[in-house]
């Protein structure tokens, strides 16, 4: 049964290059001003949703408008620099949050097509070394050192 093939995708050298200057290049620029989080530090924050925001936005007007109301230990200058950076580093993440979502799909989707064709590959050299077809005993002992585990017979999965 012939399978539908959905991507073929071949990028040129020079596109590749070209598309990897530029993701190194925002990965320089933006280095210095991003953070990596663990876990445990992701889980223990307050999260600013996209509901959240005009909240915090309209808070930060009052407190500059109206600043006797701000306790001594907020700094409101700082309040405003993260405002700022939220919304500049938002100016990068959502189209590079929709790019990222669809470079994953589309690596889910060639990776599952290389992955059921290597498998007709494999059961067809399995069949034919149980067979005893020249060299594809060699090759059926290589190929399923990926299955440990599932000698005598056992089919491999799908998909892993």
């Amino acid at each position: 049964m012939p399978v539908d093939n959905l991507v073929s995708i071949q990028i040129p050298q020079e596109t590749f290059d070209e598309v990897k200057t530029a993701v190194d290049l925002i990965v320089t620029k933006l280095q210095p001003f991003i953070v990596a989080l663990s876990a445990d530090e992701r889980k223990n924050l307050a999260k600013m949703s996209d509901k959240t925001i005009p909240f915090v936005e309209k808070t930060l007007n009052y407190a500059e408008s109206d600043p006797e109301f701000a306790p001594a230990y907020l700094n409101v200058d700082e309040l405003k620099i993260d405002m700022k950076a939220v919304g500049q580093l938002k100016a990068f993440f959502l189209p590079l949050e929709q790019l990222n979502a669809n470079l994953d799909d589309t690596i889910l989707l060639a990776g599952s097509e290389a992955y059921v064709a290597a498998l007709a590959y494999y059961n067809s050299v399995k069949q034919a070394a149980k067979m005893n077809v020249l060299k594809a005993k060699t090759i059926y002992e290589d190929l399923s050192q990926r299955f440990p585990g599932r000698k005598g017979g056992a089919k491999p999965p799908a998909q892993e």
